[in-house]
C-alpha cells in the first residue's frame, strides 16, 4: 500500500476511537438518557472522521491549498506605540 494511504488510514482510525471514546467520556460525565450518550459518542466519531478526512485531503492534494496566498491582503499591522499614544490620548481627554 502507498505510504500515504497507510497515513491517511492510521490517521482515520486513531482520531476515530480517540474521538469516539473522548465523546463516551463526555456522554457518561453530562448525560443521563442513554440515548444522549450514544448520540454523544456518534458526534464525538464523526468529529474523529471529518478531522481525519479533512487532513488526508491535505496529504493528498497536489496543490496544497485551495486558496492562493496572492490574493490574500493582509491586515495593517499596527505597531505597539500607535496603540500606546492612542491609549494614551484617550487618557487624556
Amino acid at each position: 500500500m502507498n505510504a500515504k494511504w497507510d497515513a491517511c488510514l492510521d490517521l482515520t482510525v486513531r482520531r476515530f476511537v480517540y474521538s469516539s471514546l473522548a465523546g463516551a467520556f463526555t456522554g457518561l460525565l453530562f448525560f443521563r438518557s442513554p440515548v444522549t450518550r450514544w448520540a454523544s459518542v456518534a458526534f464525538g466519531a464523526g468529529v474523529g472522521i471529518g478531522s481525519a478526512y479533512i487532513e488526508c485531503s491535505h496529504v493528498f492534494d497536489d496543490n496544497k491549498l485551495a486558496y492562493s496566498e496572492t490574493t490574500h491582503t493582509p491586515a495593517p499591522q499596527v505597531g505597539l506605540m500607535t496603540l500606546n499614544l492612542a491609549f494614551l490620548s484617550c487618557l487624556q481627554n
